[in-house]
């Protein structure tokens, strides 16, 4: 009958952590508290999905006067007796879930019936101990526009993801791991580059990134922030979304229309550049804001508002009430122009162009600039299409 791991020369243990560990892969920390565990043993423990078998390649100490948890050069022994802490290194313990115990299957021990127990394990532990996995599992969706994350441990992946969701950014993450960044990370990554090329990117908190996976980064476009502290990895992020948004930003301004409506109340010149003083009636107007006016449902243009000056001073933009002339250049045809000329004079209204390309892109980048007015102008053009 199997047993859980007591001394009469049968192994009792607890995993303690699962982590990544410089020059030997994935190690578990276990404590060893009754039993002694050999090199080569087989044992069973608790994945994620399912109980794990696997050999012990290698039972590791720290040197004296050292603890488990400190990095650097460790004693390697054939076996190692209860009680005390040991590291171990075997293929297959990615997934083994921190906080439950370690099996060891004796020449007597049927495999199956050593899976059985801790597959009854796992059952508890799942509703219990692996709450903080669960958590991490459920943040991650891998059809959603979002990046990687990486760390060397599933406690602080789990702090990783919290801070950044819970973050202004609120960022969506579509793939996680534990360990080193390599170059099947990379790739990985790389899917964002033909959706959303920002997050084309690999959050990777207290891990090493190989020489090989950076090379392949820089190649492809793929960024890699790596930093130790959650701070500086959110502060470091932070920073490039926010170079990204600038940069789209200043490529948008030109179709991006705010939207305004105008009162005329002086016409200077009617010929282009048509010159007018004009009442801000809502909203603000830009320079480079393309002007039109309305007739039967129709939108007539009249041409991009070239300069704006407010008591004979240059300005970019007028606001909501504010009384400024502007400077309106057409280059469209004289057919066109004597149309102008026709349809409107003093007291009439000027309205922005507002195109669906422009309202996409105030969605996209300039939501937080506007007021709820603003929004209601844009809803109305938005009706129009």
């Amino acid at each position: 009958m199997v047993k859980k791991l007591a001394f009469r020369n049968e192994v009792q243990g607890t995993i303690l952590e699962v982590k990544v560990c410089e020059g030997y892969g994935t190690t578990i920390d276990v404590v060893l508290i009754n039993g002694v565990l050999h090199k080569g043993d087989k044992i069973v423990f608790c994945g994620l999905q399912e109980p794990i078998d696997t050999k012990i390649q290698a039972l590791l100490t720290p040197h004296p006067m050292k603890e488990l948890r400190v990095k650097g050069a460790y004693q390697h022994h054939k076996e190692i007796k209860a009680a005390q802490g040991i590291k171990i290194t075997a293929q297959g313990l990615q997934d083994a879930i921190a906080g439950t115990s370690l099996y060891v299957v004796g020449p007597n021990d049927d495999l199956e019936d050593v899976k059985k127990a801790a597959m009854e394990e796992m059952k508890s532990v799942t509703e219990a101990a692996s709450e903080g996995m669960k958590s991490v599992m459920s943040k991650v969706d891998k059809t959603c526009e979002g990046v990687c994350m990486q760390a060397s441990t599933w406690g602080s992946l789990e702090a990783l993801l919290a801070f950044f969701m819970s973050s202004k950014m609120s960022i969506l993450v579509r793939d996680i791991s534990i360990g080193p960044v390599h170059k099947k990370d990379v790739v990985t990554a790389s899917i964002m580059l033909d959706k959303k090329k920002e997050y084309a990117a690999i959050l990777a908190f207290d891990v090493k990134v190989t020489p090989e996976a950076q090379e392949l980064a820089n190649k492809l476009g793929v960024k890699i922030f790596n930093a130790d502290t959650i701070d500086h990895l959110y502060n470091q992020f932070e920073a490039y979304i926010k170079n990204i948004m600038e940069m789209k930003m200043r490529e948008a301004a030109a179709d991006a229309v705010s939207p305004c409506v105008l009162k005329i109340s002086l016409i200077f010149r009617r010929k282009d550049p048509i010159i007018l003083g004009i009442v801000v009636l809502e909203g603000m107007v830009k320079v480079g804001t393309p002007i039109c006016f309305t007739r039967e449902n129709e939108f007539i243009d009249v041409g991009r508002v070239a300069s704006i000056k407010n008591n004979d001073k240059p300005v970019d933009v007028a606001k909501r009430g504010q009384e400024v002339s502007i400077k309106i250049e057409r280059g469209n045809s004289e057919e066109m122009q004597k149309m102008c000329f026709r349809n409107f004079g003093v007291g009439d209204e000027l309205v922005s162009h507002i195109s669906r390309r422009s309202i996409d892109l105030l969605k996209a980048y300039y939501k937080d600039d506007m007021s709820r007015k603003d929004w209601n102008l844009v809803k109305g053009a938005e009706e129009n299409f």
